[in-house]
């Protein structure tokens, strides 16, 4: 017993560990995907969401989540906080890389103090925490999501959704209703971005597991990393051949999404699909990604790094996924708990981003935004020695 306790505290040590290199696989992404005048805005707010939201859900979120701190008894009660901590920062970084080189800064720390302190708390209590609606119509506890397409990536996707509904594209992306492309700054950094958070997601989903002390355990988190790897590298060729079928050009931006899409949508059920389940469910992942991208401009939402595409769209796919492909799932209750998350997330989040708008202005304006968030908001250039063109 006390051998078992302390491999599991050790693997989720581990595995939080893996999922804390997201936070620079966040930030390089976004970093490679805006323009150079907006780098060092979106590196601040990277660091602030992992700060702001961690210490938000060390307050205030991790006893609304799960009840109380001892609930825990398999490892660690400290480990198995931090592995709950690790995945906070993200729902905000999906939202924050969305609103991207119009966002001001302190408003979306307020923001990410909601979604550490409550907004994310509520959802993982429905799902895998004390679950308040336990035994009412709304209870979704039966729903199957091994590490977050629902509760972590379409929570931030639905907040996303608000966030753009309210604040609007950025300044010159739709002219005379066609849209201008705005070129990624640094593709070395999207794809290191990329790979960070690729492999972050060994332990996001491996982790998610709970423990790994015993040859069956073990071989269930083997598994579930071995068929998470799959998922991505699927959706990377989606995204790479059905690009080029479209457009006739190899476009490393969509093929490094498509690998994210694919990702997203494995990670309700890694632990339960066999082997080649997975290249079915990331190839459409990334397929989605590319029908995606081009569906939301038609519609001028304006997303810089494509995540209403690979974490609100995918994270629906996964969800459902997994009640399509895994026997002991039910698809009637992954589409429900789909719906109810939605219906809870976006209204809240579109509410406490309107009032966090309306008393400091979220979005900041034209000339703000043609001058650069990095010289109105942080006063540091990330590349003091280029000149800019736009």
């Amino acid at each position: 017993m006390e051998m078992g306790y302390v491999i599991d505290t050790f693997f989720a040590l581990f595995a939080m560990t893996l999922i804390i290199f997201m936070v620079p696989g966040f930030a390089m992404l976004e970093a490679g995907l805006v323009r150079t005048k907006n780098v060092t805005s979106v590196l601040t707010v990277n660091v602030m969401i992992y700060a702001v939201a961690s210490l938000s859900f060390l307050f205030i979120g991790y006893e609304i989540a799960f009840g109380s701190w001892d609930h825990q008894n398999g490892m660690s009660k400290w480990a198995f906080f931090l592995f709950q901590m690790a995945f906070v920062g993200k729902v905000v970084n999906i939202m924050s890389g969305g609103v991207s080189e119009r966002s001001r800064i302190l408003p979306l720390g307020l923001f990410t103090i909601a979604v550490g302190a409550l907004i994310y708390p509520l959802i993982v209590n429905l799902t895998w925490g004390a679950n308040f609606l336990e035994g009412t119509l709304l209870d979704i506890s039966g729903l199957t999501d091994l590490a977050g397409s629902t509760v972590i990536h379409s929570t931030g996707g639905w907040a996303l959704l608000a966030a753009i509904l309210i604040m609007g594209p950025r300044y010159g992306r739709y002219v005379s209703g066609k849209v201008k492309v705005i070129p990624a700054s640094n593709i070395p950094l999207v794809t290191l971005g990329a790979f960070l958070l690729w492999i972050g997601w060994f332990g996001f989903n491996g982790g998610s597991v709970g423990s790994i002390a015993s040859k069956e355990n073990a071989d269930t988190v083997a598994l579930t990393i071995m068929n998470t790897n799959t998922a991505g590298l699927a959706g990377a060729i989606a995204g790479w051949l059905l690009t080029y079928f479209r457009y006739k050009k190899y476009d490393i931006t969509v093929l490094l999404n498509g690998a994210l899409g694919g990702l997203v949508a494995i990670t309700a059920g890694a632990d339960r699909y066999d082997i080649y389940t997975p290249v079915l469910i990331g190839f459409i992942g990334g397929a989605l990604v590319v029908w995606a991208v081009p569906f939301f401009d038609k519609l001028k939402m304006d997303d810089p790094v494509g995540a209403l595409s690979v974490h609100l769209v995918n994270g629906i796919w996964g969800t459902l996924a997994a009640g399509i492909f895994i026997e002991e799932a039910s698809l009637l209750t992954q589409l429900k708990a789909i719906v109810i998350v939605g219906s809870i997330v976006f209204p809240v989040s579109f509410i406490t981003i309107y009032l966090i708008n309306r008393i400091f202005t979220l979005r900041a304006d034209d000339e703000e935004q043609h001058e650069g968030i990095d010289a109105t908001e942080c006063g540091i250039d990330a590349y003091p020695e280029f000149k800019r063109s736009i």
